[in-house]
């Protein structure tokens, strides 16, 4: 049965001496060892390192030194996230090995985390499925043989499934978030800068983010306060303004917040089952007293923004990797190769005009704020497909948003779907105003609840 606990959860419990921090890892293996083989979330899995750092945590919880809330507890990484002495895949056939951690692993390390090892992803983070060439496709929890989102795939399902309490995800047009929602978890995106990406291979230096993947909202600000801080070894990275709060702001409704809510346009596309579930919810946050807001973003035109969004990750992707590629060419797939070429020869006319139309883009919704306080929509225009479907090519038009912007976002499960897999929310606030994103998100949870997926793969 999948452990129906979130990380403070547990962590309290470690605190209080109910159980170890060795037994809860014990816990966690024997998922693993039951779910990997249906789900393939990992591709590395270090059981020896995590073992050590176990009995450390332990250690420290009975001379009632713990070192955060944190200490002890099981958490595992897109494997395009640096730690030392792990190979590195991103995606790719080649295992290369780490000599130094990234600067989230430091923090998470420092905070007594439990590292588990490597999550299955999408091949170099440039895609939303997870159908890996290299290691296999990972299976959404809810349904075999259907994608669990990507390109941080393999941390939606490994979280959602229970094989950790929590995972770090990268997100470059909503690749945290799309896989929490297909998997019907909550994923996190902060304002952009506000986590260090020190030690991740890059993919886009203008768009990429670290975010968590998580069961409950709390437990998202509890991870955002250990990894929202300034690295000066960081180009990009930016200091917490002064009043900046990790903690979700304390409400006991959204009564008089403004929710806007884009028009038809942007949310023509839905499938069916996403507007139903998406009505549902805007009625919620009605009844909480939220208020309403219709909202165009000036004159952009929806399905405009994913061609050249693509194109500049293509782009950028294509320098950033243009070394492994010179390298170890046989590493990646021929597909891959020919987005990253599409990239690297798309002209240079071309390449500023797409630029030129995300920033307008990115300008457009943080001057939104001027007249609502958040924006609220699917987290996509549909919810998890089969892996014999064609990939939607709107997947990311809702997600983009957030990262063309620089605003924070968070995904919530708000529902099952009469096909029987999760509907998710997005709320989107103003850049650094973290506090505000994450009450209402928690007004909502305390509304809607968590979700679990089935013990076993449903077919």
């Amino acid at each position: 049965m999948t452990v129906q606990w979130d990380l403070t959860e547990a962590a309290l419990a470690l605190r209080s001496g109910e159980m170890t921090a060795e037994t809860l890892l014990d816990q966690h293996l024997q998922t693993i060892e039951l779910r990997q083989p249906q789900l393939n979330g990992f591709v590395t899995l270090d059981e020896e390192g995590a073992r050590a750092a176990a009995g450390a945590s332990a250690a420290r919880h009975h001379a009632g030194a713990p070192l955060s809330m944190l200490d002890g507890i099981p958490i595992a990484l897109k494997d395009n996230i640096d730690v030392a002495e792990l190979p590195t895949s991103n995606g790719t056939a080649e295992l290369r090995p780490a000599s130094d951690d990234a600067e989230v692993i430091t923090r998470l390390r420092a905070a007594g985390a439990v590292l588990l090892g490597k999550l299955n992803m999408h091949e170099c983070a440039l895609g939303a499925t997870t159908d890996n060439p290299h290691h296999g496709p990972t299976h959404n929890p809810w349904r075999a043989g259907y994608t669990p989102g990507g390109s941080s795939g393999g941390c939606g399902a490994a979280v959602a499934a229970g094989l950790v309490l929590a995972a770090l995800g990268t997100d470059t047009l909503g690749s945290v978030r799309l896989p929490a929602a297909y998997c019907g978890i909550v994923g996190l995106k902060a304002t952009m800068g506000l986590i260090s990406t020190r030690g991740v291979v890059p993919l886009s230096y203008s768009l990429d983010h670290i975010g968590p993947l998580c069961r409950s909202v709390r437990d998202s600000s509890l991870l955002l306060a250990l990894l929202a801080r300034d690295d000066t070894g960081q180009a990009g990275s930016v200091p917490v303004p002064p009043g900046w709060s990790p903690e979700p702001q304390a409400r006991d409704s959204l009564q008089g917040l403004r929710i806007g809510v884009l028009d038809q346009a942007w949310t023509a596309e839905l499938t069916e089952e996403v507007a139903a579930g998406f009505a549902q919810a805007e009625k919620v946050l009605q009844d909480l007293g939220a208020i309403s807001v219709p909202l165009s973003l000036l004159e952009l035109a929806p399905g405009t923004l994913q061609r050249p969004a693509l194109l500049v990750v293509e782009a950028e992707g294509a320098d950033a990797m243009a070394e492994p590629l010179r390298q170890v060419p046989d590493a990646f797939s021929d597909n891959l190769k020919s987005m990253l070429a599409y990239g690297h020869d798309a002209l240079a006319e071309r390449l500023a005009q797409a630029r030129r139309l995300l920033a307008k883009a990115g300008m457009a919704v943080r001057q939104a704020f001027k007249q609502v306080d958040l924006i609220a929509s699917p987290t996509a225009p549909q919810t998890a497909f089969a892996f014999t479907d064609p990939t939607p090519v709107n997947q990311a038009a809702l997600t983009m948003l957030a990262n063309l912007s620089g605003c924070p976002a968070i995904t919530l499960p708000c529902g099952v779907a009469p096909s029987g897999l999760p509907l998710a929310l997005q709320l989107i606030a103003r850049p650094f105003d973290e506090a505000e994103l994450l009450g209402a998100a928690q007004i909502l949870e305390n509304t809607w609840g968590r979700l679990f997926p089935p013990d076993q793969l449903d077919s």
